[in-house]
Parts: C-alpha cells; sequence; structure tokens
C-alpha cells in the first residue's frame, strides 16, 4: 500500500512540463517509428520460477529477436542462477546485475543499509570470479525499506512520529549519499557501468532543491552511468500515463510497469494489460531510447513478447484530458506543499520578523500619553 501512495505522490510532484496547448482534445503521442532499447527485469521471485521462466525456448528466442537486455535479480549467490547467467552470456543477451539484499534486509537499498549493500556487492563480484560470469553493468535498486514501513501499519502516531523524527535527521542521508557514492566509484573502477533505479519524486526534490522525502523515507539521490525513474502506472491508474508524459521529460531512462501480479490484468492495482502496457511504451519512447520493463515473468504469463516482436513503433496514442488535467492539479498543489514544507523554518522566520516589524512601527506611532 505505502508503494501505491508513493507512486502517487511522485505523480503530484511533476515540474510543470510541456502538456499540449490542445488540452480538450488530450495529448496525442507519436510513436518513435524504431523501436527503443528494451531492458527486461527478471528472477526475483525464486529459483523455481526463473527455471520455469526460461526453460520456455521461446523467451530466449525472443528476447534475441528484440535485441534486448535482462537484468537478474541478485536475491542469492546459487548455482542455479550462476547457470542462467552463463546460459544468457552463451546466448549473447546482455545481463545487468540488478543488486538486492535479502528479505530480512528489506530488499532494497537505502539510506538505512549502506554497509550491507557494499557487502553485496562484496559478494557479488566473488561469486562473478567463481563462475567466470560477464555483466553489462551493475543495478542499484534504490527504494524504501517498504517492510519496515508496514510494520507501522496500523499505528498512526508511530508512524508519524518516525517520519518527523526523520525528516529532523540530515545526516542520515548525508553519510549514506556518501557512501553509495563511494560503492558506486569502486564499482566503475572494475569495469562495470552502474545503474540506478530510483522512485519518481526524485526529479521534483532535486527542482526545489529539497531532501524531505529522501530523510523521511530513506531514499538516497546517488547517480551512476544511467538512471532509471521506475513510473509504474499500474499503481497510479487515475493519472495513466499522464504520469509519464509529465516526469519523462527529466528522465535518462525509464522503468515501466508492472505486469506481474496478482489479480486481473488492467483492473484495480493489478499488472498493466497490452493496451496500458504498449501505450506507456509509446509515451516512454517519447523521452529516451533506453526504457526498462518490470518484469519479463508478467510479459510471458500474459503473451507479450511476440506482440512486442510484432509492434509498430509508428502507432499514436492519446493521454486523455481528465488525465492531463489530474496531473496538473495535483501536481500544483503537490509542488506548493513540497517547498513550503521544505521552507517551513525560513517562513517561520519571517513571519516572526514581519510580526515584529508591525509591532515596532506601531510602537513608534503611538501618540505620547
Amino acid at each position: 500500500m505505502l508503494r501505491v501512495v508513493l507512486l502517487v505522490l511522485a505523480c503530484n510532484l511533476v515540474v510543470a512540463s510541456a502538456v499540449a496547448e490542445d488540452a480538450d482534445a488530450g495529448i496525442r503521442v507519436e510513436g518513435p517509428g524504431v523501436a527503443p532499447q528494451l531492458g527486461f527485469a527478471c528472477c526475483d521471485q525464486g529459483i523455481e520460477q526463473m527455471q520455469f521462466l526460461f526453460a520456455n525456448p521461446e523467451v530466449i528466442a525472443s528476447l534475441k529477436d528484440l535485441h534486448a537486455e535482462v537484468a537478474v535479480s541478485i536475491l542469492d549467490f546459487s548455482p542455479e542462477r550462476a547457470e542462467l547467467v552463463r546460459r544468457l552470456n552463451r546466448e549473447g543477451i546482455p545481463v545487468m546485475a540488478w543488486m538486492e539484499l535479502s528479505k530480512e534486509e528489506g530488499f532494497y537499498l537505502n539510506a538505512d543499509n549502506a554497509p550491507e549493500a557494499a557487502a553485496r556487492v562484496a559478494d557479488f563480484e566473488k561469486w562473478t570470479d567463481e563462475n567466470g560470469l560477464k555483466w553489462e553493468a551493475v543495478g542499484l535498486d534504490v527504494e524504501p525499506n517498504f517492510n519496515k514501513f508496514a510494520e507501522l501499519k496500523g499505528h498512526r502516531w508511530r508512524l508519524i512520529m518516525t517520519l518527523l523524527g526523520r525528516s529532523l535527521n540530515g545526516g542520515r542521508v548525508k553519510r549514506a549519499r556518501q557512501a553509495y557514492a563511494a560503492l558506486i566509484r569502486g564499482i566503475q573502477t572494475r569495469g562495470y557501468l552502474v545503474q540506478t533505479y530510483q522512485m519518481p519524486y526524485l526529479p521534483a526534490e532535486r527542482s526545489v532543491h529539497s531532501t524531505l522525502l529522501d530523510r523521511m523515507l530513506g531514499t538516497v539521490d546517488v547517480r551512476g552511468n544511467e538512471e532509471y525513474l521506475m513510473l509504474y502506472t499500474n499503481n497510479a491508474r487515475p493519472l495513466g500515463a499522464g504520469m509519464i508524459w509529465s516526469l519523462g521529460w527529466n528522465a535518462q531512462a525509464i522503468a515501466i510497469g508492472s505486469t506481474f501480479g496478482d489479480g486481473a490484468a488492467g483492473s484495480g492495482s493489478g499488472p498493466l494489460d497490452w493496451d496500458e502496457f504498449s501505450r506507456d511504451l509509446i509515451v516512454a519512447s517519447h523521452f529516451t531510447k533506453q526504457i526498462g520493463v518490470y518484469d519479463l515473468e508478467g510479459c510471458v504469463r500474459q503473451g507479450f513478447l511476440p506482440r512486442l516482436r510484432a509492434m509498430n513503433w509508428s502507432e499514436s496514442v492519446v493521454i486523455p484530458e481528465v488525465s492531463v488535467k489530474r496531473v496538473e492539479r495535483l501536481g500544483f498543489v503537490s509542488r506548493a506543499v513540497l517547498w513550503i514544507a521544505s521552507n517551513l523554518l525560513y517562513l517561520v522566520l519571517a513571519i516572526v520578523i514581519l510580526i515584529g516589524w508591525r509591532w515596532s512601527v506601531r510602537r513608534r506611532r503611538k501618540p505620547a500619553a
């Protein structure tokens, strides 16, 4: 649930972007005419699911036809995971190492587990050398510790006090940023490109020079060689592709999704159906040639790979007027709230100075008795 809230919030924290003048008719987005570079995240559902996925020879064939990359989750250092990477290496499919932590550590990299992340990378390098694995890049998935917030579910005041305490602790995020910057430099010196997968509120924070959400949620603003904004519209269907249209202009690369999950595709917070998925691909490709997809398992389950191979990238899609206006309205309000919250101390100080000035003026004007 928290992830849904954060993604919707991120949609609202957009910096004013080019919305079509003909907003009453919605925005028509033309396809790029050529396929972008697609990268599919996979293998974070356990060993058996991973083996089942690649037991289908059509999966490898489709990936090769699409000239696609694969980001393999590094949840463990098992022989089975190593064998999968070797197979992809043999097939000539570019492989990214998608760094994740254990379930107990919260999976994602954040301000609370920089030492664990460094240890994970060290173990990964040893495992890579022992198994002769080849990687195109190392990906760092920077997200809040959702497990930690889930523990506070139903404890409103504990949650409020936790967020408040974090918001006042700027040193925590600063130290984490330094630690992750050093980690990224170390990975790069070993010859790897570094990708970072970031929450979509990051551009908004940068635009107002704020770290408020990073401090509260534990995310870290660090850059590698490529930065992907995770714009998952299945968690923000009222905004739909308007989310990508508003945030995409500021993205070096975009990750869309999710195509995997419970529930009927295209309904509620269930996975994207083909219409939603192809729409998001067209809109994302308007801004970048690098598009990540979460995830490969969902695409295979829903039969998306053959349709991707036949996809017409010259097609256009329309972002409805209601989505455009909703993003504009919520974006304005949320930017104002973020700016005020980030500058609250200065605003209070200004108000105190103004009150003092007015009091002194009145006192000077008061006639002597």
